[in-house]
């Protein structure tokens, strides 16, 4: 990890020295003429849609780098594998310089994203399908791995005492999830079960979860993968009489003032604002310098994590669209 974050702060100054306004060239650096990028156009696509909380952060975070660098950035996201698809495909067809992706379904985009690698545009994964990234060919994946985040909440729900666990999925079919709820079924030490619920409809989700509460007492604690999905598990906790300890994976306002309030124990902290910057950055310097980063392995932007002890910090970065 420590490796990790002194090759990204290295990377990071790098791009950014690059992008310096300041008179005078280095003497170590190609002269200003020489290192000048052309213009570029960078695509993101993810399996997350407009709106969505942890989403929303990254699409930031992609933006500013844009902005930063002098590059367009699109972004686009949609929870259907066969839609995010036809996206890669239109991106390629566009001949753009870059292109980002999240694998939350790496076999429904494996054709699409040779289809990238074939046309010779640098693919970058983020988020999910790490594991699956250097055989698709992409030059590097930003993320966290979810087995080593959601061994780190077991842990911690143990600490707290919980001894039998609902883990709540809110996609079908996204890998990264079930990492997640086994990460967290090899550290706990009790009883995790799974509830699979739609994140498109949380009332719903709030139903099923309070049933499932009420149904079972001996549940006394809930992990949720998304931060909607852990508001929607609050109210479950709540209306439904429940002592179980609640604690989620990723972050919105909201999840941060429940943790503040002490609704939920502590929020798994990916950084998602990164997940958005780092990959920019890596094309543009891939463009401008043919630098690669991570020697094939991950870059991990996480996990951290959020307690009470550092939520209101947290609280007042989120205000700007950061965290």
């Amino acid at each position: 990890m420590k490796r990790t974050t002194m090759a990204i702060a290295a990377v990071l100054l790098t791009a950014l020295g690059g992008c310096s306004s300041a008179g005078g060239a280095s003497q170590d650096a190609p002269s200003q003429q020489a290192a000048a990028a052309p213009a570029a156009k960078f695509a993101v696509i993810t399996h997350g849609g407009a709106g969505d909380a942890f989403w929303d952060v990254v699409k930031n975070g992609a933006e500013a780098a844009g902005k930063q660098y002098g590059v367009t950035v699109t972004y686009q996201g949609d929870g259907d594998p066969a839609k995010q698809s036809q996206l890669i495909d239109q991106a390629v067809s566009e001949k753009v310089d870059g292109l980002v992706v999240s694998m939350a379904n790496p076999d429904a985009l494996k054709e699409s994203i040779g289809k990238a690698v074939a046309a010779k545009i640098p693919v970058i994964t983020i988020n999910s399908g790490g594991d699956r990234s250097k055989e698709f060919g992409a030059i590097t994946h930003v993320g966290q791995s979810e087995d080593v985040a959601g061994r780190g909440a077991g842990e911690k729900l143990k600490e707290a005492g919980v001894t039998k666990l609902l883990c709540v999925i809110h996609e079908a079919g996204n890998v990264g999830l079930d990492q997640r709820c086994n990460g967290a079924t090899a550290t706990l030490g009790g009883t995790v079960e799974r509830l699979q619920v739609d994140v498109n409809d949380l009332a719903d989700a709030t139903s099923k979860i309070k049933a499932k509460l009420q149904s079972d007492t001996s549940v006394n604690g809930v992990l949720t993968l998304n931060p909607a999905v852990a508001i929607a598990a609050r109210d479950a906790i709540k209306d439904g009489g429940s002592q179980a300890k609640l604690a989620t994976f990723d972050l919105s306002g909201d999840v941060v003032t429940a943790i503040e309030d002490g609704e939920i124990l502590f929020a798994v902290d990916q950084q998602q604002y990164l997940q958005g910057w780092l990959p920019i950055t890596f094309l543009y310097l891939y463009k401008k310098n043919l630098n690669t980063v991570g020697g094939g392995l991950p870059i991990n932007t996480g996990p951290g994590f959020v307690t009470k002890d550092n939520a209101a910090q947290v609280a007042r970065l989120a205000s700007g669209g950061t965290r």
